[in-house]
């Protein structure tokens, strides 16, 4: 289970792509609340699933102030500047292959529904957000994407793919693609796989009515792991927020933590 105290690792790392510190008004009034303080609450809540207005005044700053700066730093792209550095240490280490991507979906209730959900189909069609992922062969988060809960689960497997990240990290040109691509019938698709072999990619992709695939689980069990490290962060079990933008802004920093701790080994990465 990870700790509710983050790391000061961590902070490191996200604090290259923070924009400065407010200066202090020399005229008076509150001095800005630094961003450390901010981020161990962001960290907390992201952690422990504490709703905005539950955080504990011990820890120095709101949930609204939080809240801001959250969405603050998705619009300025810190969440996906700090993943892209994750992944890149993370091949720097041989802990990740961009040669191969598995990919899965969980679906989470949305109370209050919001942006990007819609009724689900497992449950009694009560809103519900899916999380689409993607990962390397050692279970590291490479990408995710939210949706309704209505929403096919094909249609995410190409805008997934597209968003594949550029992982430099290691001698020559970032791969643009995987070379392979595990998923389940799901995302069974004639025209994405038509997609897929144009861009050079092998679609390991059961079809619907086959006979289910030993095999296939062998290689897939991996992105099932990740899902349930993602679901123990809890403010990413049940989706509370409303924002499609917040809610983004949480799972690309879930995908983040992860990375951070398969780097620093609190994750087995899959041999």
């Amino acid at each position: 289970m990870t700790s509710t105290r983050m790391p000061e690792e961590f902070f490191d790392l996200v604090s290259h792509h923070l924009p400065p510190e407010s200066a202090v008004n020399p005229n008076g009034g509150r001095p800005p609340i630094p961003h450390r303080t901010v981020l161990k609450v962001i960290w907390y809540i992201l952690v422990s699933g504490c709703r905005w207005e539950d955080v504990p005044l011990e820890m120095g700053c709101s949930g609204r102030t939080a809240h801001r700066r959250l969405r603050l730093w998705e619009q300025l792209g810190v969440w996906n500047h700090l993943h892209a550095d994750l992944l890149r240490l993370l091949r720097q280490a041989g802990c990740l292959d961009p040669n191969v991507a598995v990919i899965d979906s969980v679906y989470i209730r949305a109370f209050g529904g919001g942006e990007k959900t819609g009724p689900s189909p497992v449950d009694r069609r009560k809103k519900g957000t899916k999380y689409t992922l993607m990962v390397d062969r050692h279970g590291a988060p490479l990408g995710i994407r939210i949706a309704g809960a209505n929403v096919s689960e094909h249609r995410q497997l190409l805008p997934l793919v597209m968003d594949f990240p550029r992982v430099a990290g290691k001698a020559g040109r970032p791969k643009e693609h995987p070379e392979d691509i595990y998923a389940d019938r799901g995302f069974d698709s004639d025209p994405a796989r038509w997609i897929l072999a144009w861009l050079g990619i092998n679609p390991h992709i059961p079809r619907r009515g086959t006979p289910k695939s030993i095999g296939l689980g062998k290689v897939r069990w991996v992105v099932e792991r990740t899902i349930s490290w993602l679901k123990g962060l809890r403010r990413l079990r049940v989706r509370y927020d409303r924002l499609a933008e917040i809610q983004e802004a949480w799972t690309t920093l879930a995908v983040s933590v992860i990375c951070f701790r398969m780097l620093h080994d609190d994750l087995p990465a899959a041999a």
